[in-house]
Protein backbone atom coordinates (compact mmCIF):
# COMPACT_ATOMS: atom_id res chain seq x y z
CA UNK A 1 0.00 0.00 0.00
CA UNK A 2 1.41 3.73 -0.84
CA UNK A 3 0.21 6.88 -0.26
CA UNK A 4 -0.36 8.45 -3.80
CA UNK A 5 -1.49 11.62 -2.86
CA UNK A 6 -1.31 13.04 0.78
CA UNK A 7 -3.87 11.37 2.91
CA UNK A 8 -5.34 9.04 0.08
CA UNK A 9 -3.61 5.42 -0.20
CA UNK A 10 -3.64 2.35 -2.84
CA UNK A 11 -3.24 -0.99 -3.54
CA UNK A 12 -3.59 -3.17 -6.05
CA UNK A 13 -4.04 -6.66 -7.52
CA UNK A 14 -2.82 -7.58 -11.02
CA UNK A 15 -5.60 -8.80 -13.56
CA UNK A 16 -3.58 -10.77 -15.94
CA UNK A 17 -7.14 -11.24 -18.16
CA UNK A 18 -7.02 -7.52 -18.00
CA UNK A 19 -3.00 -6.93 -18.64
CA UNK A 20 -3.57 -4.00 -15.82
CA UNK A 21 -4.08 -3.54 -12.13
CA UNK A 22 -7.60 -3.50 -9.84
CA UNK A 23 -6.61 -0.53 -7.01
CA UNK A 24 -8.37 0.00 -4.20
CA UNK A 25 -8.27 3.15 -1.96
CA UNK A 26 -8.05 4.29 2.22
CA UNK A 27 -8.78 8.11 1.86
CA UNK A 28 -8.35 9.46 5.54
CA UNK A 29 -10.46 12.29 6.80
CA UNK A 30 -11.18 13.65 9.62
CA UNK A 31 -14.97 12.82 9.63
CA UNK A 32 -14.15 8.91 9.15
CA UNK A 33 -11.95 6.95 6.61
CA UNK A 34 -13.29 5.96 3.51
CA UNK A 35 -12.03 2.42 1.86
CA UNK A 36 -13.13 2.76 -2.31
CA UNK A 37 -13.75 -0.45 -4.30
CA UNK A 38 -11.73 -2.40 -1.97
CA UNK A 39 -9.67 -5.01 -4.04
CA UNK A 40 -7.75 -8.03 -2.63
CA UNK A 41 -5.68 -6.16 0.28
CA UNK A 42 -2.41 -8.02 1.19
CA UNK A 43 -1.60 -8.95 5.34
CA UNK A 44 -0.33 -5.98 5.22
CA UNK A 45 -2.63 -3.28 3.24
CA UNK A 46 -5.64 -5.13 5.58
CA UNK A 47 -3.50 -4.30 8.73
CA UNK A 48 -3.40 -1.54 7.88
CA UNK A 49 -6.68 -0.73 6.97
CA UNK A 50 -7.45 -2.11 10.35
CA UNK A 51 -5.51 0.09 12.71
CA UNK A 52 -6.48 3.02 10.38
CA UNK A 53 -10.11 2.03 10.94
CA UNK A 54 -12.95 2.79 8.01
CA UNK A 55 -15.88 4.42 8.26
CA UNK A 56 -17.59 3.97 5.42
CA UNK A 57 -16.77 1.53 2.72
CA UNK A 58 -18.17 3.25 -1.22
CA UNK A 59 -18.87 1.15 -3.68
CA UNK A 60 -18.34 3.27 -7.43
CA UNK A 61 -20.21 0.48 -9.47
CA UNK A 62 -22.32 -2.59 -9.27
CA UNK A 63 -18.67 -4.79 -10.38
CA UNK A 64 -16.14 -3.15 -7.92
CA UNK A 65 -18.03 -4.94 -4.83
CA UNK A 66 -14.60 -6.90 -4.61
CA UNK A 67 -13.68 -8.00 -1.41
CA UNK A 68 -16.30 -5.29 0.32
CA UNK A 69 -17.13 -8.19 2.05
CA UNK A 70 -13.72 -9.32 3.56
CA UNK A 71 -12.80 -5.35 4.29
CA UNK A 72 -16.29 -5.48 5.91
CA UNK A 73 -15.50 -8.16 7.83
CA UNK A 74 -12.06 -7.10 9.53
CA UNK A 75 -13.26 -3.26 10.24
CA UNK A 76 -17.07 -3.01 10.51
CA UNK A 77 -17.81 -0.40 8.25
CA UNK A 78 -20.99 -0.02 6.44
CA UNK A 79 -20.42 -0.67 2.45
CA UNK A 80 -22.61 1.68 0.41
CA UNK A 81 -23.54 2.06 -3.70
CA UNK A 82 -26.06 3.73 -5.88
CA UNK A 83 -29.33 1.89 -5.88
CA UNK A 84 -28.87 1.49 -9.34
CA UNK A 85 -26.47 -1.15 -8.25
CA UNK A 86 -26.94 -2.01 -5.29
CA UNK A 87 -28.86 -5.57 -6.21
CA UNK A 88 -26.20 -7.00 -8.30
CA UNK A 89 -23.69 -6.16 -5.95
CA UNK A 90 -25.23 -7.74 -3.50
CA UNK A 91 -25.43 -10.76 -5.82
CA UNK A 92 -21.26 -10.55 -5.93
CA UNK A 93 -21.51 -10.87 -1.85
CA UNK A 94 -21.29 -7.37 -0.90
CA UNK A 95 -23.14 -6.65 2.42
CA UNK A 96 -24.89 -3.19 0.92
CA UNK A 97 -26.35 -1.36 4.00
CA UNK A 98 -27.07 2.25 2.47
CA UNK A 99 -27.37 3.91 -0.96
CA UNK A 100 -25.34 6.65 -2.32
CA UNK A 101 -27.42 9.50 -3.92
CA UNK A 102 -25.97 12.06 -6.49
CA UNK A 103 -25.19 15.51 -4.81
CA UNK A 104 -24.27 13.69 -1.64
CA UNK A 105 -21.63 14.55 0.47
CA UNK A 106 -19.39 12.01 1.62
CA UNK A 107 -16.29 12.74 3.36
CA UNK A 108 -14.38 15.36 1.03
CA UNK A 109 -16.36 14.53 -2.11
CA UNK A 110 -19.18 15.19 -3.91
CA UNK A 111 -21.23 11.99 -5.48
CA UNK A 112 -21.72 12.58 -9.48
CA UNK A 113 -23.79 10.54 -11.30
CA UNK A 114 -21.79 8.84 -13.96
CA UNK A 115 -24.07 5.90 -15.81
CA UNK A 116 -23.63 3.77 -18.94
CA UNK A 117 -21.26 1.30 -17.92
CA UNK A 118 -23.84 0.33 -15.54
CA UNK A 119 -27.32 2.30 -14.85
CA UNK A 120 -25.78 3.20 -10.86
CA UNK A 121 -21.69 4.60 -11.77
CA UNK A 122 -20.68 7.12 -9.70
CA UNK A 123 -17.83 9.08 -9.26
CA UNK A 124 -16.43 10.69 -5.97
CA UNK A 125 -15.05 14.71 -6.82
CA UNK A 126 -13.41 16.38 -4.43
CA UNK A 127 -13.69 19.74 -6.16
CA UNK A 128 -10.98 21.80 -3.69
CA UNK A 129 -8.26 19.20 -4.41
CA UNK A 130 -9.29 19.32 -8.33
CA UNK A 131 -9.44 14.99 -7.66
CA UNK A 132 -11.94 12.43 -8.67
CA UNK A 133 -12.26 8.95 -7.89
CA UNK A 134 -13.11 7.09 -10.76
CA UNK A 135 -14.73 3.15 -11.53
CA UNK A 136 -15.14 1.73 -14.67
CA UNK A 137 -16.55 5.01 -16.47
CA UNK A 138 -12.74 5.27 -18.16
CA UNK A 139 -9.47 3.56 -17.62
CA UNK A 140 -5.96 4.65 -16.74
CA UNK A 141 -4.52 2.10 -19.86
CA UNK A 142 -2.25 2.89 -21.52
CA UNK A 143 -0.21 3.93 -18.45
CA UNK A 144 -0.58 7.82 -18.69
CA UNK A 145 -3.74 8.05 -20.93
CA UNK A 146 -7.24 7.20 -20.47
CA UNK A 147 -9.39 4.33 -22.19
CA UNK A 148 -13.22 3.17 -22.09
CA UNK A 149 -13.81 -0.74 -21.12
CA UNK A 150 -14.88 -2.94 -24.30
CA UNK A 151 -18.51 -1.56 -25.59
CA UNK A 152 -19.85 -5.51 -25.08
CA UNK A 153 -19.49 -5.31 -21.05
CA UNK A 154 -21.07 -1.72 -20.98
CA UNK A 155 -25.15 -1.26 -20.43
CA UNK A 156 -25.41 2.02 -22.45
CA UNK A 157 -22.37 3.32 -24.40
CA UNK A 158 -23.75 6.30 -25.87
CA UNK A 159 -25.25 7.01 -21.89
CA UNK A 160 -21.41 6.43 -20.84
CA UNK A 161 -20.14 8.82 -23.35
CA UNK A 162 -22.83 11.75 -22.65
CA UNK A 163 -22.08 11.32 -18.65
CA UNK A 164 -18.23 11.52 -19.54
CA UNK A 165 -18.53 14.45 -21.33
CA UNK A 166 -20.07 16.30 -18.50
CA UNK A 167 -17.56 14.66 -16.40
CA UNK A 168 -15.00 16.59 -18.97
CA UNK A 169 -16.47 20.13 -17.74
CA UNK A 170 -15.69 19.51 -13.67
CA UNK A 171 -12.19 21.25 -12.95
CA UNK A 172 -10.06 17.90 -12.47
CA UNK A 173 -5.99 17.92 -11.98
CA UNK A 174 -6.22 14.48 -10.98
CA UNK A 175 -7.86 11.16 -11.74
CA UNK A 176 -7.52 7.82 -9.00
CA UNK A 177 -8.72 5.12 -11.17
CA UNK A 178 -10.06 1.96 -9.95
CA UNK A 179 -8.54 0.22 -13.20
CA UNK A 180 -5.10 0.93 -14.42
CA UNK A 181 -2.69 3.34 -13.87
CA UNK A 182 -3.88 6.79 -11.70
CA UNK A 183 -3.41 10.11 -13.24
CA UNK A 184 -1.53 12.18 -10.87
CA UNK A 185 -1.47 15.54 -12.86
CA UNK A 186 -3.16 16.64 -15.81
CA UNK A 187 -6.47 14.56 -16.08
CA UNK A 188 -8.41 17.35 -17.64
CA UNK A 189 -6.61 16.96 -20.60
CA UNK A 190 -6.60 13.45 -20.56
CA UNK A 191 -10.39 13.28 -20.05
CA UNK A 192 -10.95 16.00 -22.77
CA UNK A 193 -8.89 14.30 -25.66
CA UNK A 194 -10.63 10.75 -24.70
CA UNK A 195 -14.19 12.52 -25.47
CA UNK A 196 -12.93 14.41 -28.28
CA UNK A 197 -12.67 10.53 -29.84
CA UNK A 198 -16.04 10.03 -29.33
CA UNK A 199 -18.04 9.72 -32.20
CA UNK A 200 -20.19 12.37 -32.85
Amino acid sequence: MREVVPGIWMWSRRSEPHGYDFNGWLVRHPAGNLCVDPVEPDADALELLKREGVARIVLTNRNHARRADLVHAATGAPVAIHRADADYARGQGAPVDAELVASEQIGPFTVVACPGKSPGEVVLHDASRRLAIVGDAVIGNPPGGLSLLREKVMDDPARLRASLRALASLDIDTLLLGDGVPILGGAATRLRELVASFPA
